[in-house]
């Protein structure tokens, strides 16, 4: 099957575009297109999902190690006719100064070609320069070609191709009627937006080579007989908040807990009740947004009071926040869900961002102790936590709440600015929790 990684020489110059313009065309020719994207992104993959129709999967090589990516990769492919992958910033941009968690990571990882999107907007011969320093720097980066973008005219295309001496897939025109419009945390969601689709697909098809492309792209890949979504048994009944407050998951996290034997349950903090259930999962998201909506919800009282009765629950960033006593916003405080000691005031400015790694020094109904557990963290706000605060979490990188440290624990609940990947340590400890609940 074809498979390849669209990546770029460094953020913003239209990876987003090409790889969604590429999914629409491919699913336009009768295609079926699994998406993926590398890096802890939550948002691009929620493009993805709206146009492919099938849920995109994060491909990162700290949160889940070389291992866990092959697994998501070749589990998520099966019944899929087309992989495609976008990348993360520039191709060679990993942790720090080196490669590790990187779009050439991951290709090598998987060991599938790269297509390189380039700006070449006010360049001509120099965009070869740039082009033979992206090929020659990793000879075991399989660069299959390239697509240039914002091409100002004909004349510029033809003085391009004169001087590049490397496949040339495709030439984008300047184009400002494709765009997706963004806020503090990044683009719009996928469900948010509208996606012109046969506008995407006609950009690729009038102006990119796609047989060739495929072509070019194909690879024998095998595919395993399981794959990490299959259910479990159903052993317990997990809640997931999931509207649009809530909406900052890896969908890997949700197979793994299926395949642990969890029924997922979503519900909306916003608008339902509390689900007849044995756990909670409340992921990350926008409660800033929608913080008088969240406190008026007919559920957080329920929450509150599972909580109590000693009901496994889990927040990640947006769940930490909904979970604690209060989140002040423009100077007003909204009362939240009161389970954890703490409360959120929102800053206006970013706080924290980067890949995070903590060792577990405290029981909590999640991870167990002793484990580490890897992660990514973004957010724009800081807690301000109860002197008697139970932290669960020691970072051996990242900010965290406070003090080099994550995870508040109260009664059999735990939330955390950390965004933790269910790859890094074992989730049975929460479906556990989750068991023991149930028969108590």
């Amino acid at each position: 099957m074809p498979a390849l990684i669209i990546a770029g020489t460094h953020s913003g110059v239209g990876k987003t575009t090409v790889t969604l313009g590429l999914m629409a065309a491919l699913l336009r020719r009768g295609m079926i297109v699994q998406p993926f994207k590398v890096g802890p992104d939550f948002i691009d993959p929620t493009h993805h999902t709206a146009i492919c129709g099938r849920p995109s999967r994060n491909l990162d090589t700290f949160m889940m190690g070389s291992d866990g990516v092959r697994r998501s990769f070749l589990s998520a492919i099966k019944g899929a006719d087309v992989a495609v992958v976008e990348g993360v910033m520039g191709l060679y941009d990993g942790i720090g100064g080196t490669d590790e968690a990187s779009t050439a990571d991951v290709a090598k990882v998987l060991g599938i070609p790269v297509v390189l999107v380039v700006n070449v907007h006010g360049m001509s011969r120099s965009a070869a320069a740039l082009i033979h320093g992206f090929r020659s720097f990793d000879p075991a980066v399989n660069i299959a070609g390239v697509i240039l973008n914002q091409v100002g005219s004909e004349r510029h295309l033809k003085a391009l191709r004169e001087s590049i001496n490397f496949r040339i897939f495709g030439a984008l025109p300047r184009r400002k009627s494709i765009s997706l419009p963004s806020r503090h945390l990044g683009l719009a969601m996928g469900f948010e937006i509208d996606h012109d689709v046969n506008a995407l697909a006609d950009l690729m098809e009038e102006n990119v080579l796609l047989d060739e492309l495929l072509d070019a792209c194909t690879l024998q890949i095998a595919v395993p007989e399981t794959e990490i979504g299959e259910s479990g048994e159903g052993r317990v009944r997990i809640a997931i908040a999931h509207d649009e407050a809530f909406c900052f998951y890896y969908q890997d996290n949700i197979d793994r807990l299926r395949a642990a034997g969890a029924e997922i349950v979503p519900f909306s903090p916003i608008r339902d009740a509390l689900p007849d259930v044995d756990g909670i999962y409340i992921g990350g998201g926008y409660p800033e947004l929608h913080a008088a909506s969240l406190e008026s919800g007919r559920c957080i009282q329920q929450i509150r009071a599972a909580a109590s009765d000693g009901m496994p629950i889990y927040g990640e960033c947006g769940g930490l926040m909904y979970l604690g006593e209060h989140l002040v916003l423009d100077e007003k405080s909204y009362k939240m869900a009161g389970v954890l000691p703490a409360s959120t005031v929102m800053t206006g400015r970013l706080q924290a961002l980067g890949y995070v790694e903590a060792d577990v020094i405290r029981e909590n109904p999640v991870a167990p102790n002793g484990s580490v557990v890897r992660g990514h963290e973004f957010h724009y706000s800081r807690m301000e936590c109860d002197r008697d605060a139970k932290l669960a979490y020691r970072l051996r990188r990242g900010q965290g709440i406070a003090d080099g440290m994550d995870g508040l624990v109260e009664h059999m609940t735990l939330g955390g600015y950390l965004h933790a990947h269910f790859a890094s340590f074992p989730v049975e400890h929460f479906m556990e929790s989750c068991m023991a609940y149930k028969r108590m």
